[in-house]
């Protein structure tokens, strides 16, 4: 089951870390780190059924989706770090 309750010790201190990480990359490079750091963390939490309702959630999506349904909603757009825009 997926724990949606605050867990996450020190968060300001992973926030910063997790930021100081993209400095210097690329979008791409930036977009590839974040799929390597979701796939990381999958493989760690390894439970399918609770890895289906964390990409529910993140979709905005709180019931699955038909394959049909699936086909109806356009994919959503990665957000760009900010650190990413050229000043």
């Amino acid at each position: 089951m997926l724990n949606t309750q605050p867990n996450l010790q020190a968060c300001d201190d992973f926030y910063e870390a997790l930021i100081a990480a993209h400095q210097g990359l690329s979008t791409p490079e930036s977009h590839a780190m974040n799929a390597r750091l979701v796939l990381l963390l999958a493989n760690h939490i390894g439970d399918q059924t609770t890895l289906q309702h964390a990409l529910q959630l993140a979709r905005g999506n709180a019931l699955p989706m038909s394959t049909t349904d699936r086909r109806a909603h356009q994919a959503i757009t990665p957000v760009v770090p900010t650190h990413a825009v050229a000043a």
